[in-house]
């Protein structure tokens, strides 16, 4: 059962291999959280300051399933 997982800006980096067209697909088996899918796929959560789950704000303890995407963003300056 796999989850698309998209990365913005500064997060990319964290995850070698990741190709910001196509995001992330992982198959998982687990029951996981917003904040357990960071920290597996190598992400710090302190960096990250907003996640969307399908397209609507979620927090880190926000349980993901089949076919769900997950949008995680870090802070963002200017002004």
């Amino acid at each position: 059962m796999p989850v698309l997982i998209m990365l913005s800006t500064t997060l990319r980096s964290a995850v070698p291999g990741y190709d910001p067209a196509q995001g992330l697909s992982i198959p998982w088996n687990e029951p996981l959280t917003t904040g357990q899918l960071a920290k597996k796929i190598g992400l710090s959560v302190e960096e990250i300051k907003v996640i969307m789950l399908n397209g609507r704000h979620a927090g880190f303890e926000q349980e993901i399933h089949d076919n769900d995407r997950v949008s995680y963003f870090p802070a963002v300056g200017g002004g």
